[in-house]
């Protein structure tokens, strides 16, 4: 298990890499449901995404040598991108495999970052494992690496940091690496402050890992606007963690997540893409309900939105006003 010191160490070896994002208060957004809301800005992070705090993490405490050999994953967008970004800033080369619907403008950000994209509709694991072992390349986990989840918990550190007094985190979950660092470093900070993960019904591998009590995999494909948290399987560290110390898993529709998207570009004036609403979405239409005027942070995980995702948003943003 991820301890809290793993995390306080992690936050001293990405520091120099990575932006320390605001959190920021929006209260145009809070007070629509009479809370008062924070968002924690990860859409501002280097490559657009919380996901460089993780890999950094990772590809610093490797072995040098271990290192140039390159390094692989998997990943829907965000995760190769970040991996792409931090193997430039630590001289070694990665290559991603990618599913064939992946967003093109994930796809084109990684290869810009000089990562190399394969694009499979097989299983991505093994196509992964099978490039992996021919080349003989090493393995950063997307979400289920303590050092990995230990780089995601810098989040929460700084989220207490800044605002000493929250009450409620809410945490998109995909395959959970995010919300078990975070609610490592709140929880044994701060075992009073609730801290509650949110999913879309169309892949909520969370949901059901907590119903069944292991991780689990999807049975059948994600189908959620929210790509970056299409995860097929919850990961089994990181369930260790979420079972310990995460409060609760709730779901929100796609609607809801295009809606609270709309609200954050309207009102708060900053765009995040869907995965980033998601935390949000759950308070804006009530899957959350903490007492009224509760002190609440959304983490808004990412910023990496398509244009055609952001059509849906516009049209979102002609029907009538909700609330």
């Amino acid at each position: 298990m991820v301890e809290l010191k793993d995390i306080q160490e992690a936050r001293e070896r990405i520091a120099p890499f990575i932006h320390r994002t605001p959190l920021m208060s929006v209260g145009s957004l809070g007070r629509l449901m009479a809370q008062r809301l924070y968002a924690k800005c990860e859409l501002f992070q280097k490559t657009g995404s919380f996901k460089v705090r993780g890999v950094l993490n990772k590809l610093l405490t490797m072995d040098p040598e271990t290192r140039k050999r390159g390094v692989i994953t998997i990943s829907a967008g965000n995760h190769a991108q970040a991996l792409a970004w931090g193997a430039i800033a630590t001289r070694t080369r990665a290559t991603v495999v990618m599913p064939k619907n992946a967003v093109e403008a994930k796809v084109k950000a990684t290869q810009a970052y000089m990562g190399e994209v394969i694009l499979t509709d097989g299983d991505l694991m093994e196509v992964c494992a099978e490039i992996q072992e021919k080349r003989n390349l090493v393995m950063v986990h997307p979400f289920d690496d303590p050092a990995v989840i230990a780089g995601q918990g810098t989040i929460g550190l700084e989220i207490l940091e800044d605002l000493p007094d929250v009450e409620m985190v809410l945490v998109p979950i995909g395959g959970g690496g995010l919300i078990a660092g975070i609610a490592t470093a709140i929880k044994n900070l701060r075992p009073d402050i609730k801290v509650i993960g949110v999913e879309p019904v169309g892949s909520c591998v969370g949901y059901q890992s907590r119903k069944a009590g292991k991780a689990v995999r999807l049975e059948e494909p994600s189908e959620t606007v929210a790509d970056g948290l299409a995860a097929p399987f919850m990961g089994e560290l990181a369930f260790a963690h979420i079972q310990r110390y995460v409060d609760d898993i709730v779901l929100v529709l796609d609607r809801h997540i295009l809606t609270a998207m709309w609200f954050t570009i309207e009102r708060a004036k900053f765009v995040p893409e869907p995965a980033g609403a998601t935390a949000y979405a759950a308070v804006l239409f009530g899957a959350v309900q903490p007492p009224l005027n509760s002190l609440l942070v959304a983490v808004f995980s990412g910023g990496n939105v398509s244009r055609e995702v952001l059509a849906q948003v516009v049209e979102i943003g002609k029907a009538p006003r909700f609330p």
